[in-house]
Parts: C-alpha cells; structure tokens; sequence
C-alpha cells in the first residue's frame, strides 16, 4: 500500500486517478483550494484520508500546504494535477502574479522543494507545451507572464530538473490528452480512462516501464516533447527564476 497526494483532487481528472487509488487500497490525501471543495471532496472519494485547503494561487497558501502535508508524515508518490487553463482578462493570484503562471508553475516548484521529496514525483503537462517558450523570458523581469503553453513547459522542466539532481527520486511528466473534463470541454476527443491512469500507473506500478525518471509520457507510453527541457541550463535558469519570483530555494539531493 502506497500513500499518494494529489494536488487539485476536488474533481477532474486528480479527483478520478483519487478515486481510482483509493479503490486499489492506497491511502489517497486529497487537496481542494479552499475548505469548502475541501470537504466536498471527501464525500465524492470516500475512503481518501485525508483533504487539505490551499489556494495555489497564493504563495504563501501554498508554502503552508507544503507544511501540512510534510506534518502527515511521508509519501510515496506525490502528483502535481492542479492547474488552470481559462483564465479571465488579467487576473492575479495574492502576490499580483498572473494566475495562470502562479497555480501551473510556481505553485509546483514551492511544493516540489518545500515537501520532504517523496519516491515518485508526477507533474502533469499538456501536448501544448511543444509550443512553449524555452528561453524562460516569461519568468524575467518584474512583471512575469507566461502562456498556457509556457506554464506546462515549466513543468516538464521542472521534473527534468527533479530527476538530475534528486537520485532515488522517480520524476516524471505526463500528457493526460484533451480530455472531457470541466478544464478540457465537453468536446474533448481524447479518452477520459487514459487521461487519469497514466497518474495512477505513474504513482504506484511496479512495471519497468513506470521505474523509471526524467521522462514524458501520454497514455502509459513514452511521448515526443520539447528536446530543449533535458538542456541543464534551461533547468538551473528555470530553477533560479522560480526561486527569485518565490522566495524558496531548490534543494540539494
């Protein structure tokens, strides 16, 4: 039995791959942006642990979950799920970071350095992120702002960064497809089951192919990406922006 923390399980595809691990006799600790979804997310996955509140989008919530999470002892794996895709006009977490770049980037990174680092590390992606902008010129500056595309780079590197320097560290980033989810649409072509058990194979398999750090995956196998993330100077620039916008340093194996 694996114990697993989820960040933005309140619904979609983290409240699926929750409810998913539960079912396989995991201990599945849940997180919501606020203590009402919180307690709704303990009765849409019954048998989960626990639920804590934090709204990613402010630096200093998301330096506290890192804390609680790190005062319920260790973990086995821990997946970085939440993100934000619609963001309306110019809208801004606590600090006055744009919200898109404060819950997809810097919310994983503070957590990523802050919780005592786990065995696994699964950071979802997007396809997208082929299209992101590898010269980090988005974190420059003092009014940083990234796209869409650029936030889910951001997380590819930053697991890239966490499988150089962190040895016994499984880090990984998946591609769950466009998938019919509140965030993917109605629409959304890609196969629902596949979008969430890429997290759950990734968290607690013990198949090679899922033993392994440092790669990109879409529905269980290996996938294209953005070659410029495995560059070691795009990892310690990216990590170097991250800890000048957060105020944490990234730690040492």
């Amino acid at each position: 039995m694996a114990r697993i923390f989820i960040t933005g399980s309140a619904d979609g595809l983290g409240q699926m791959a929750a409810r998913e691990l539960v079912e396989q006799g995991h201990q599945v600790v849940l997180h919501a942006r606020n203590e009402k979804r919180a307690k709704e997310a303990l009765t849409k996955v019954p048998g989960a642990e626990a639920a804590l509140a934090a709204d990613l989008s402010s630096m200093e919530e998301t330096k506290r979950l890192a804390a609680e999470v790190n005062q319920i002892g260790s973990f086995d794996a821990i997946i970085h799920n939440a993100g934000v895709y619609r963001v309306t006009g110019y809208a801004t977490g606590a600090e006055g970071l744009p919200l898109l770049l404060a819950v997809n980037t810097i919310a994983p990174y503070i957590l990523t350095c802050l919780i005592h680092p786990p065995k696994r590390l699964i950071y979802l992606s997007s396809g997208m992120h082929l299209s992101g902008d590898p010269s980090l010129k988005g974190l420059q500056g003092d009014q940083p702002l990234a796209s869409y595309s650029d936030s889910k780079l951001h997380g590819l590197i930053l697991a890239k960064a966490a499988a150089r320097n962190w040895v016994g560290v499984y880090a990984n980033t998946l591609d769950p497809g466009w998938v019919p989810t509140k965030m993917g649409g109605a629409g959304a072509p890609d196969n629902l089951e596949q979008g969430f058990q890429t997290q759950v194979w990734l968290a607690v398999s013990n198949e090679p192919e899922a033993l392994v750090s440092g790669r990109y995956f879409h529905h269980q196998r290996e996938a294209h990406y953005q070659l410029k993330a495995d560059d070691a100077g795009v990892q310690e620039q990216f990590l170097d922006l991250c800890e000048q916008i957060s105020g944490v340093r990234f730690p040492e194996n």
